[in-house]
């Protein structure tokens, strides 16, 4: 994605089409490429889910309802307020609409009442007047959802004890020294790379930990949602076959017919319930994943960028039923205002630790810049270092020898710089090379997916549904694990030069 991405934005061009640029792009990323596009001269024609970096870009919404394509003037905010006029003056069905509305009101004026004076809760309350001005356009959505509540919340729900969490025998994140309470939103930070989707998948319990202990809270439930569906989805069996065995292995349990009425409610009708996971939209996928969730009727959810497939209606959805979930939440998520609307508080996972961030998003997004001003200061100052000490080293007066003795001690210099230099190269050449292979293969892997995709978008043969799901699983397990041993030979790079 981040491939394509600057290619894109590499090319000159005066109309430029970008689907969903911020998929899988960390917090810094999106702030990067936020500023880039803001200069760009041309025309901009943007698919997004993300509130807040449609607002920092567009300048126009389209939008298309009922096979309408509207036009607004203004950003997405500006957008909401004047679709919410408009709807407000078409109340033919608003009474239906009510008991919605009460509903939400009921649980922002619980919150505001007890929400404390620090900058993250504060953050929450304006984010949750958002949804108190738009209830009208929220409640008329044509999907809404809502978590089960909760049979027991169990206090504390996780307790770590210096855990250490990683692959194999690389440890990612260490000494984690935390507890996690009932009740508590939680949003959790971090560049990729750092470690988030790890801790998250040690949390889920889908790899041990390295090291040190994690205790859970007698009765915990989690509801886990995984940043790859894949990993909780059988492409070969349908949204039907998913709830039976869900229904049967983990619980609730439930008739045959109970189910079908469940996925229903999540847009799952007909013959629709026996379609074949991996013939799905990635969209269809992510709703499959909420209803095995709110089947299980979970006390922890534990979502890992669960907006990445999601359009803004059922994104909308996503952030009041978890509002309204009266057990734990624990978010990865580059979704800035779902971020803002559901948690309270921040941890951070930065330099192989995980801490708390003490302030709220605007506060982070000035923290990266920072961090980023940072890096380049100590960049700029390390090549400055180089060319200094020869200079010093030649400027420099011998005490002992004659003056004359001073070129064979630049050429000395010189020397042996050029020996460092070649040294380093000779050191550096077969990471680059595997770097170049890598590369290569994650485009030959990424253009396979994609004429996969194709095929199971046109309709294929159902005997050849199956290979194309496990190939896809293949193929999204071998980019995993090419891109992290990228970035781990960049490491060695870095840490080489």
């Amino acid at each position: 994605v981040r491939l394509q991405l600057a290619r894109a934005l590499m090319c000159p061009a005066e109309l430029m089409l970008l689907d969903e640029p911020t998929n899988h792009l960390d917090l810094d990323a999106l702030v990067w490429l936020e500023a880039w596009l803001q200069r760009y001269d041309g025309t901009l024609i943007i698919i997004s889910h993300d509130r807040e970096f449609l607002d920092a870009i567009t300048k126009v919404t389209l939008h298309l309802d009922e096979g309408k394509l509207v036009r607004y003037g203004g950003n997405y905010t500006s957008f909401e307020t004047q679709r919410a006029e408009r709807m407000v003056l078409q109340q033919a069905a608003f009474s239906k609409q009510q008991d919605r509305v009460a509903h939400l009101q009921k649980f922002i004026d619980r919150f505001k009442a007890k929400a404390s004076k620090a900058k993250q809760a504060q953050s929450r309350v304006k984010a949750l007047e958002r949804m108190e001005r738009l209830a009208p356009v929220l409640a008329s959505a044509d999907f809404n959802f809502e978590f089960r509540e909760p049979l027991n919340l169990p206090n504390p729900m996780l307790m770590f004890d210096e855990m250490s969490a990683g692959y194999g025998t690389t440890t990612i994140v260490r000494n984690v020294d935390r507890s996690v309470l009932a009740g508590q939103r939680i949003g959790i930070l971090g560049a990729n790379g750092q470690g988030k989707s790890t801790l998250v998948k040690t949390i889920a319990g889908t790899q041990p930990a390295l090291a040190g202990r994690l205790t859970q809270g007698k009765g915990l439930s989690i509801g886990y949602f995984a940043q790859q569906e894949l990993d909780v989805l059988r492409l070969d069996e349908g949204p039907l076959e998913h709830m039976v065995r869900l229904a049967r292995e983990v619980g609730p349990a439930g008739r045959e017919q109970e189910l079908r009425d469940f996925l229903g409610q999540f847009r799952f009708t007909g013959d629709m319930v026996n379609q074949a996971v991996g013939s799905l939209s990635g969209g269809e996928k992510a709703r499959l994943v909420l209803a095995m969730l709110v089947w299980q009727r979970p006390n922890l959810l534990l979502l890992d960028e669960p907006t990445n497939h999601l359009d803004l209606n059922t994104r909308e959805a996503l952030s009041m039923a978890l509002n309204e979930f009266e057990g734990t939440v624990m978010l990865v998520s580059h979704d800035r205002a779902l971020l803002r609307e559901v948690c309270d508080e921040f941890w951070l996972v930065a330099d192989g630790v995980v801490k708390p961030f003490d302030g709220d998003l605007d506060d982070y997004q000035k923290w990266l810049l920072d961090q980023s001003k940072e890096a380049a200061r100590a960049a700029k100052k390390q090549s400055a270092a180089a060319p200094a000490k020869v200079a010093a080293k030649v400027a420099a007066p011998s005490a002992a020898p004659a003056p004359a003795a001073a070129a064979p001690a630049v050429r000395e210099d010189r020397k042996a710089s050029g020996q460092a230099r070649a040294k380093l190269a000779d050191q550096t050449r077969p990471l680059r090379k595997e770097m170049e292979q890598i590369d290569k293969r994650m485009h030959a892997l990424a253009t396979e997916r994609a004429g996969i995709e194709a095929q199971l978008a046109e309709g294929a043969a159902a005997s050849a549904i199956a290979e194309m799901g496990k190939r896809l699983k293949a193929i999204s397990d071998q980019l995993e694990a090419d891109e992290a041993r990228w970035l781990e030979l960049g490491e060695q790079i870095e840490a080489l030069g």
